[in-house]
């Protein structure tokens, strides 16, 4: 999907493989890069932690965020003596202090960030988490699919980038290498992810205010317990993270779901845990009596609705990473990033196939044969949204579409949108459009218009409407005039120019008929292209190839424009001057940080795929 985020398998050494059952660091430990001059701890287990600023005792494994003593290195904030080498994770003479150094100057992290005094802070935002209390299966299912949610809400919007300064391992074993190879959905939650993911959160994360000071070595599991704590009610109240829930609890979470051979599907989760007798004393002390099932597979607890399913799933002998379109769906995907979820479109669908009307069922042969793949990656200048849908049929009615014509635009655009196939879709589709328009409240008002545009316009349709679509329809806004709201923008169709310029004569035609002045429109017809704009000269601008795909924040924004069929394009360093002058402090200089907003994508008849990125300066 991306250059910088190269697909499963291609660099297998861009992490330090460190699994949760085992209790020791690899050798020699790799130095990462350390962005804007900050520090960057490596992997540390979660073990008991000594207070920020003091060494372990002796023989005693250093805790999650704290500086392991690789050597001889003075601690977090010290200087080394004179002529020595500045230690992993130590500042040299005249930079920042570090991060433990810091934490004795300011709040504490608690109380910045989620002091009870103060309300709260990100940290007391989550929603409920893991299923507590309620009749089983229905509610315990419920809290799974929440606990998937809550997490990606507290840990990845409200602190995601504060887990950055641990762990650079990524490896260990997966989720979906002990759920159940029947699974037909998946999503995954990786609180461990590769070192170029984290690094990437890391030099995030120190460009917005309300991030840069949030690497204390907070331990991202307890801010999630914290959150699922403050809306978890009595059943997790009395609960002690350090006590019950830090011995056990790793990193990654998994939830498949399966067929069962009823209405309901069966659930199996996943949570990866470093020993399983703390475990078992953990989540029973967690459900607090509700009905489950649990089982050990590898480094990971299975729970499910009961004890049978619970231990047919760790009996398995294959996996749902032995599922070869999974796999290649996934190697298709690329980077997996921190939250990855995957789905059999078809089998998916089956479950609600009673339920569906029969336009709805047409649809779904469609896809009944299709899978969706995604994921939620960051690098160091955006983050992104990517999916892809692999094994669909007739998804374009057999139509090749064309590229978009982005690339071809001004260099000078601060925002467009592209879309190709407009005019096959309404072609193909526009007895279909008719007749779901008619079965909705405003049935009635669509085929108004549709008569209207007939005999008040004269216009043909679909034919008409397929021609000014066009084989690709971009719309385009200049950055020049955006300070004098004089205002430059226009269409760019590609099409048939005459018969685009009859159909815009119709209109104009119909506008002036009862002596009404016609609206000032630029035109120019060139070869296949027809633009209509606000102004001639910059209707000749864009009727012109223009360098726009030369631009690199654009090249960013969307990756390989040439090829995509939709996009959309906006160019905040060139529009912020709209609302930074009504904004200030804090609120303006995080705004300021962002660059940019890409959509775009491609559909074959077969596939489809997307990538919405947001970038940074």
């Amino acid at each position: 999907m991306s250059a910088n985020n190269p697909p499963r398998g291609q660099d297998p050494d861009r992490t330090t493989a460190y699994r949760w059952n085992q209790e020791q660091q690899p050798e020699n430990p790799p130095t990462p890069p350390t962005p804007h001059g900050q520090p960057y701890p490596p992997q540390q287990p979660y073990g008991q932690q000594p207070q920020y600023g003091q060494p372990p005792a002796p023989g005693q494994q250093a805790s999650y965020g704290q500086q392991p003593q690789y050597g001889q290195q003075p601690q977090y904030g010290q200087q080394p003596p004179q002529g020595q080498q500045p230690g992993y994770g130590q500042q040299p003479q005249g930079q920042q202090p570090a991060y433990n150094q810091q934490y004795g100057q300011q709040q504490a992290y608690g109380g910045q960030y989620g002091h009870p005094d103060q309300g709260g802070g990100w940290q007391n935002n989550g929603p409920e988490l893991l299923g507590t209390g309620g009749e089983p299966p229905a509610k315990s299912r419920k809290g799974w699919i929440i606990a998937i949610a809550s997490a990606l809400a507290v840990v990845l919007l409200g602190g995601g980038a504060v887990w950055a300064v641990g762990a650079l391992s990524g490896g260990g074993t997966q989720p979906h290498e002990v759920l159940p190879a029947a699974s037909i959905a998946y999503v995954r939650l990786d609180l461990d992810p590769a070192a170029n993911q984290k690094l990437a959160l890391f030099q995030i994360a120190q460009k917005f205010t309300v991030t840069k000071d949030s690497f204390q070595g907070e331990d991202p599991r307890q801010a999630l317990f914290d959150a699922m704590k403050k809306d978890g009610g009595d059943d997790l109240a009395k609960l002690d993270f350090l006590k019950d829930v830090d011995p056990w609890l790793g990193s990654r979470v998994g939830l498949s779901v399966l067929p069962s051979g009823g209405e309901q599907p069966d659930f199996a989760l996943a949570i990866q845990v470093k020993d399983e007798e703390a475990a078992k004393a953990g989540i029973s002390k967690m459900m607090d009596g509700e009905k489950y099932g649990l089982a050990f597979r590898e480094d990971y607890a299975l729970i499910s609705t009961s004890q049978q399913l619970a231990d047919q799933y760790a009996a398995e002998e294959g996996s749902l990473a032995d599922n070869a379109e999974f796999s290649d769906d996934l190697a298709a995907m690329g980077e997996q990033g921190v939250l990855s979820f995957w789905t059999h479109l078809g089998k998916l669908g089956e479950l609600a196939k009673s339920e569906l009307t029969a336009e709805q069922t047409k649809m779904f042969d469609q896809i009944k044969t299709a899978r969706f793949a995604g994921a939620l990656r960051f690098d160091s200048g955006y983050a992104e949204l990517a999916g892809v849908v692999r094994g669909g049929q007739n998804l374009t009615k057999g139509a090749e579409l064309p590229g978009s014509s982005l690339a071809a635009l001004p260099a000078s655009t601060a925002g467009a949108f592209s879309m190709s196939g407009l005019d096959q879709l309404i072609t193909t589709q526009w007895a279909e459009i008719e007749k779901q328009a008619a079965a909705t409240p405003s049935g009635a008002q669509f085929k108004q218009f549709v008569e209207q545009a007939k005999t008040q316009f004269g216009l043909q349709l679909p034919d008409d409407l397929a021609t000014v679509l066009g084989k690709n329809f971009t719309i385009a806004l200049d950055s020049e005039g955006l300070d004098t709201n004089q205002l430059k923008g226009g269409v760019r169709i590609a099409t048939d120019p005459a018969k685009a310029q009859a159909v815009l004569d119709k209109v104009l035609k119909a506008a002036t008929a009862n002596g009404q002045q016609a609206p000032q429109i630029a035109k120019v017809a060139g070869d296949g292209v027809f633009t209509v704009a606000t102004t001639d000269e910059y209707a000749k601008k864009l009727a012109e190839d223009g360098a726009l795909g030369d631009n690199e924040t654009f090249q960013i924004a969307i990756p390989d424009a040439d090829a995509a069929t939709y996009g959309l394009f906006v160019d905040l360093d060139k529009v912020e001057k709209l609302y930074l002058a009504d904004m200030q402090g804090d609120a303006k200089a995080n705004v300021q940080v962002l660059r940019a907003v890409g959509l775009s994508g491609t559909q074959t008849d077969t596939e489809a795929t997307f990538s919405l990125r947001v970038l940074f300066n």
